[in-house]
């Protein structure tokens, strides 16, 4: 979402839409809302995330911008288990991210033979190359 589209909730006094790490808290809110018998312990232990990590983003009193890609997919897919519609993308975009393409093995296998098949001053050229277009990716 750029910053010349809005929604009404981008309006409120206070909000600044560049910031969006508080709403982690907000959609994991909503999100066990609609688990009927399930706790912020149960996404945890699911999800493989520590318990007073997941408690921190639940009282905004930790960071929510670098969490580990797999962790946001891994608590998708925990709520998905439970019967709780959501997306990976509702996920990267409640901590303020562009949501990564997706991981496939078929993708990832490919992208592993053809790094395989270069020269190794090539190959850390490569990863060079990767981190900084990931660096720019977190920062726009």
């Amino acid at each position: 979402m750029t910053n010349e589209q809005s929604r009404p909730e981008d309006s409120a006094p206070g909000h600044d839409p560049a910031r969006r790490d508080e709403d982690l808290a907000a959609l994991l809110e909503k999100l066990l809302a609609r688990a009927p018998g399930k706790t912020q312990k149960d996404l945890a232990s699911e999800a493989g995330i520590s318990y007073p990590t997941l408690n921190a983003w639940m009282n905004r009193t930790r960071g929510t911008s670098r969490i580990d890609p797999e962790k946001l997919r891994a608590m998708v897919e925990v709520f998905r288990r439970w019967g709780v519609r959501t997306t990976p993308k509702e996920f990267f975009e409640a901590v303020g991210r562009p949501v990564p393409g997706p991981s496939g093995d078929e993708r990832e296998a490919r992208l592993l033979n053809l790094y395989r098949q270069l020269p190794e001053s090539r190959q850390r050229a490569l990863l060079k190359d990767a981190e900084a277009m990931l660096q720019v990716t977190r920062i726009t």
